[in-house]
């Protein structure tokens, strides 16, 4: 009975492993998992955190700070009696205990500042990571779709050498006949190992490009990951419908780019305002409190109680502190600031000039693939009837079998251009979509 309930245990977990090897990815879930496990976006949290913490920081620059001290100390020889005040030779022993606090009234505005400027740093690591999860749901797209051309291209060559055995097989009996010479035979045959040559190419690219997206999610089983095999139509849009303009428009709405460089430009003019404050005078509040505990061998003291209560003493006041020359580094800082600054609205001003020029790039593009894609479609369809006549003469031995191999290769050519013209077309939409503010994963 034990050794059954193991068996079905074993088989159990082998039929899981299995299922589990066999799994096909969506796009939807290789960007969902990407987003989850990559490095990159892992990392971009990691900022978002650091800003959080900075944000402690500046709130806790509003606070007093405290702190305690002790002291004990043993003095021998030359020494004051704490009650006559005589100087006398002995052995004595304090223990002093003290409590500080300290609190900034006015320090230039800088510390609330500080807490604007991280607040504004949380929203600027925010769209970082929101920008990194962009970019690698763009990237981990064009590897799905890489996958899908391969294994489409795999399909044309397949299909082609099973139309090429077809006619191996005929040209056989006919070379056997005598009908056709035996040179068109070994043409058949020089196609087929050519066919066989690139079939082993689009194999190799298919699993290659299975291996880049298994890497960008970090799945280490290579062999097993496998994307599902969905073949995507060119999906009914009207972004082209759209002017550039107003796709760039949407985009600097959008897209996380424009919004990280006004952050950053937020940012330079607080750390500015931080510098600017080092140029004004600081006061803050302090307050002490402390008592002691002294012990001597020639003279009766006080027990520890009672000198502890009697010997507190409290120090507390205004402290102004007025910056009049610190080697230039407080205007050196402002000076610097201030270039940072002005530096950040050029990168501002930049940033939108590139965004233009990446919608512009993009809108051509998808132009540009559209036009490729429908050119392709009627290159095949003539490409076929040629084949498709080509076939009739040859078989009727009005075309020899080198200009029938040529033929049926022009129709290859063009097949697998239509395969790559449809998925490039694709991609190339997805982007546009993009910067429309459509999600990348949304490929129907």
């Amino acid at each position: 009975m034990k050794q059954t309930k193991n068996s079905i245990i074993i088989s159990v977990f082998f039929i899981s492993a299995l299922c589990f090897s066999q799994k096909k990815w969506t796009l939807q879930e290789c960007v969902a998992y990407a987003l989850e496990n990559n490095i990159s976006v892992k990392q971009s949290g990691l900022d978002l955190q650091t800003a959080e913490i900075s944000k402690k920081d500046a709130i806790g620059n509003f606070l007093p700070s405290l702190s305690a001290s002790s002291s004990y100390s043993w003095s021998i020889g030359l020494t004051q009696n704490p009650v006559t005040f005589d100087a006398v030779t002995a052995t004595s022993n304090t223990l002093s205990g003290n409590v500080n606090s300290n609190i900034t009234i006015y320090d230039g505005l800088r510390n609330l500042n500080q807490l604007y400027r991280s607040r504004l740093e949380i929203v600027a690591s925010q769209y970082q990571l929101d920008k990194m999860k962009d970019d690698i749901s763009l990237m981990v797209a064009n590897s799905f779709l890489q996958i899908l051309f391969n294994k489409e291209q795999l399909k044309v060559l397949q299909a082609q050498q099973a139309v090429s055995l077809q006619q191996l097989e005929r040209t056989q009996n006919l070379v056997d006949n005598g009908s056709l010479p035996r040179g068109d035979l070994l043409e058949v045959q020089a196609t087929i190992a050519s066919q066989e040559q690139q079939i082993v190419n689009a194999e190799n690219a298919i699993l290659l490009s299975r291996v880049s997206l298994a890497q960008t999610l970090l799945i280490k089983d290579y062999q097993d990951f496998d994307t599902a095999d969905i073949n995507y139509d060119v999906p009914v849009t009207n972004i082209l419908n759209e002017t550039p303009e107003t796709i760039i428009s949407k985009a600097k709405e959008e897209r996380y780019e424009i919004k990280i460089a006004d952050a950053n430009s937020r940012l330079a003019e607080y750390d500015l305002k931080i510098a600017k404050g080092g140029l004004q005078p600081t006061i803050s509040g302090f307050y002490s409190f402390g008592t002691n505990y002294f012990t001597s061998e020639l003279f009766d003291t006080q027990p520890f109680d009672v000198q502890v209560s009697n010997n507190k003493r409290h120090n507390f006041g205004l402290q102004l502190s007025i910056p009049i020359f610190n080697r230039f580094a407080a205007s050196n800082s402002v000076s610097r600031s201030r270039v940072n600054f002005e530096r950040s609205k050029f990168q501002l001003e930049q940033a939108n000039l590139d965004l233009e020029t990446t919608v512009y790039q993009a809108f051509n593009d998808a132009k540009g693939a559209m036009k490729a894609y429908e050119a392709a479609q009627k290159t095949v369809t003539a490409r076929q009837e040629a084949y498709n006549y080509s076939r009739e003469r040859y078989n009727v031995g009005l075309l020899n079998a080198f200009d029938f191999s040529q033929s049926q290769n022009q129709l290859e050519a063009a097949q697998s251009d239509v395969i790559r013209t449809k998925y490039d077309y694709i991609f190339k939409l997805k982007v546009l979509e993009f910067y429309f503010g459509i999600p990348i994963s949304e490929l129907d």
